[in-house]
Parts: structure tokens; C-alpha cells; sequence
């Protein structure tokens, strides 16, 4: 038997409506809500696994960008074997790699029934009234119901968080702007409206220095797959004069760029600072995967390897369990196999995505956040930023798979 047991078509059906619905739900609530997100997409197992076809899903493991994050979960998992600590911090340490498991599971799904972009846009639509929350906040500081000096335009969760979501929003809107000023000009300046203000937010409300870094980098993807020379030359002018605007009339901007320098400066063991901490974690971490490079230090290890190597106790509160960078989060317990593996994971989903459509932009500018803002951050560990990766990736990667089926079956 290929598909796991149902009672029948109609039941079968049911059971796909609520999973994409589901799916799409854990979308919607991404943006908003951690344990809202996770009670959704344990839903969303529920109602799948039972339509799983066996067949199919093996085909869809045959593709690189499908059992690559698979086998990176099970060497996390087989990475308990070796690690020098308590089972519960080697738990701790795989319980991150489980999410991994999900992208396959989302591209067979996605690559089987035509839902994907609907999926898109309801993460849109809940990006977008996060954005009008941010902007309302922003100018009546008094409706705030958290503390305003900290979270000033941040309605929920955190400017690392917000930033992340709207940069994608924004080169969404860009890439759907670009495709419709060939049919409908108001239609595209709509959706270029729209980008200019998730930007806007970026810029003048709450911005993280990863996004600042990850805007640049997409720029050029933009340039790159969308625009002719002359194209790119006139988004550099653009770009170039976006910059400067910004700069001269963002005070918050400025002070966020500004400051990395004195955090380099003024950072020590009684002064610290984001910008001069991670400075200091890259460097323990170095060591850390020096002496264990092939393997690592297993599962679970970081915080008392960064313990051993600062000379803390690793059970207190303030000991380091994260060193700001995925490549080294996932080298130091899981050593160059690790690493390599991660990387190998990136690259597939790069080329999976590597192709001038809707599905395949969105699944890029996905993947190259996570890799820009995971050279800073283990943001394929965290939560939001890793579940964005995941159902990015899944959604996007099944929609593409699914445009590559039917272009095999129509040229056959």
C-alpha cells in the first residue's frame, strides 16, 4: 500500500483541505504568535500524515534540497552519541534540528496540490497588519501595551524578528511589482506602495543590522536575475540615492550603523556589547572547533564548551550557548561534517531556487536571508527566523517541484 490508511476519497480530501489550511494558518501566525505557530503546525502534522503517499514522497526525497536537511537532523541526533553531557542538554541541543524534518514533508505537499501561492499571500496579508500595528505604535507611542522605550513600533516579539519579515515582504512586493507593470501599471505601483512601506519601517522604525546587510545583498539578486545592464545601473543610482536619503533623514538609521564601531571599541568583560561579544564568541569558537574538528564535541555541547573555554560555570544564567554564527553553532558539536553538511543544505536550495518565477524568487530570498543573517546570528536554530526558513523553503520548493512536473508531463 502506497498511501497511509484512510476511509476513503472523500475523507482523504478532507484531510488535504485541512492541512493546507492548517499550513496556511501557522503561516498567518508566524509573524505574531511562538506558541500559537507551534500548536498550529503540530495540527498540520495531524492532518497530513495521514494523506502521505508513500510513492510520491520518496520521490521527493530523491531531490538534494529534500534529504539534505533530513540527514543533517540525523546527524544532530547521532551527534548525542559522543557529547561529553547531560542527556537532557544533548535533547536540548537536537530539539532545534527537528524543524528540518518539515521541509520535505511541506514540498511533497505543496507539490501536490496547487495552494502554495495562496499560502504566500495569507502570510502577506498577516505581515502587512503587522506593519499597520508597527506604524500605528510608532506615531501614538501611547496605545503601546508594552514598554515603549524598548519596543517603540514593535507590537510583538522583536525588531530582529520584524526586520527579518519585512525584508522578505518587501522583495516579494518588489518581484510581484516588476511582473505586473507589463500588464497593469496602478496595479504595480500599488504593490511597489506597499514594499516602499514595509522598507520605510525598516529604515525609520525598527531595523536589526542583519536586515540593513541582507537588503544589500538581495539588491543585487534583484540586479542579477531581473534587470538588464541598463537595468542595474539605474538601481544602483536608485540604491545609491535611497542610501543617503536614509541616512540623512533617519536618526535611528544612523545610530544603529553608527554604533558598531564604539561597541568595538568600548567592548570588555565588564562592558559588553553586541557588536564586541560576537567578536568574542567567533574567537572561542574557533578554538572550540579546534580541538575537535572532524566530529565535534556532540550534541548539546555548546554551552559547556563555551564554559570550559571562557573559564565560567556552565549551569549559570548568563553562560554563552550561542555563538552568533550557524556555522560555527553547527561545527562545534558536529564538527566539518556538520558544516559541510549545512553548507551542502544552502547550496541545493540556492539551485533548487535558481530560476526567474513567483515560487522561485520567494524560496531564494528566503535562503539567502538565512544565509546573510546566519553569518551574525544561529538563525537556522531560532525559532521565527528558522520556522520562516522551514516553511519558506518547504512551501516555495514544493510549488517549484510541482511547475516541474508539469512542464516534464507537457514536453513529453
Amino acid at each position: 500500500m502506497t498511501a497511509l490508511a484512510i476511509t476513503g476519497p472523500a475523507t482523504r480530501a478532507r484531510f488535504e483541505r485541512f492541512a493546507d489550511g492548517v499550513a496556511a494558518a501557522a503561516a498567518v501566525s508566524l509573524p505574531w504568535s511562538t506558541s500559537l505557530t507551534s500548536i498550529l503546525i503540530g495540527m498540520w502534522l495531524l492532518c497530513l500524515l495521514p494523506t502521505l503517499d508513500l510513492t510520491s514522497l520518496k520521490q521527493t526525497l530523491r531531490v538534494p534540497a529534500a534529504y539534505l536537511p533530513a540527514a543533517l537532523f540525523a546527524l544532530a541526533a547521532i551527534g548525542m552519541l559522543w557529547a561529553d553531557v547531560p542527556m537532557r542538554d544533548r535533547l536540548g541541543g537536537v530539539g532545534p534540528y527537528v524543524k528540518l524534518l518539515v521541509i520535505p514533508l511541506l514540498m511533497w505537499q505543496f507539490s501536490q496540490r496547487d495552494n502554495g501561492e495562496r499560502l504566500l499571500w495569507a502570510f502577506l496579508a498577516s505581515a502587512t497588519l503587522l506593519l499597520a500595528f508597527s506604524w500605528l505604535l510608532a506615531w501614538f507611542p501611547a496605545l503601546h501595551w508594552r514598554d515603549p522605550v524598548w519596543q517603540y513600533g514593535i507590537p510583538v516579539k522583536d525588531y530582529i524578528s520584524q526586520s527579518g519579515i519585512f525584508t522578505l515582504c518587501f522583495f516579494a512586493l518588489i518581484e510581484r511589482a516588476l511582473a505586473a507593470s507589463t500588464q497593469s501599471r496602478m496595479r504595480a505601483l500599488g504593490l511597489l506602495a506597499l514594499a516602499l512601506a514595509f522598507l520605510a519601517n525598516i529604515i525609520f522604525i525598527a531595523s536589526s543590522r542583519t536586515s540593513l546587510v541582507v537588503i544589500l545583498v538581495l539588491f543585487a539578486f534583484v540586479g542579477f536575475l531581473y534587470l538588464s545592464r541598463r537595468g542595474i545601473l539605474i538601481l544602483a543610482a536608485v540604491l545609491v540615492a535611497l542610501v543617503a536619503a536614509s541616512w540623512a533623514t533617519s536618526s535611528y538609521l544612523r545610530g544603529r550603523v553608527g554604533n558598531v564601531v564604539t561597541e568595538l571599541q568600548t567592548f570588555s568583560p565588564t562592558n559588553d556589547t553586541s557588536s564586541g561579544a560576537r567578536l568574542s564568541f567567533w574567537k572561542n569558537s574557533l578554538a572550540i572547533v579546534r580541538d575537535a574538528p572532524l566530529i565535534g564535541h556532540g550534541t548539546g555541547s555548546i554551552r559547556a564548551m563555551f564554559a570550559q573555554a571562557t573559564g565560567t560555570d556552565a549551569a549559570a544564567e548568563h553562560a554563552a550557548s550561542n555563538p552568533h554564527n550557524q556555522v560555527f553553532a553547527t561545527a562545534i558539536p558536529l564538527g566539518l561534517m556538520g558544516a559541510l553538511l549545512l553548507i551542502a543544505m544552502w547550496t541545493s536550495h540556492v539551485r533548487l531556487f535558481w530560476a526567474r518565477d513567483f515560487a522561485a524568487w520567494i524560496g531564494l530570498i528566503v535562503v539567502v536571508q538565512n544565509i546573510v543573517s546566519s553569518m551574525f546570528n544561529s538563525h537556522l536554530l531560532d525559532f521565527t527566523q528558522g520556522w520562516l526558513y522551514v516553511w519558506g523553503v518547504g512551501v516555495a520548493g514544493g510549488m517549484v517541484l510541482r511547475q516541474r512536473a508539469t512542464a516534464a508531463v507537457s514536453s513529453s
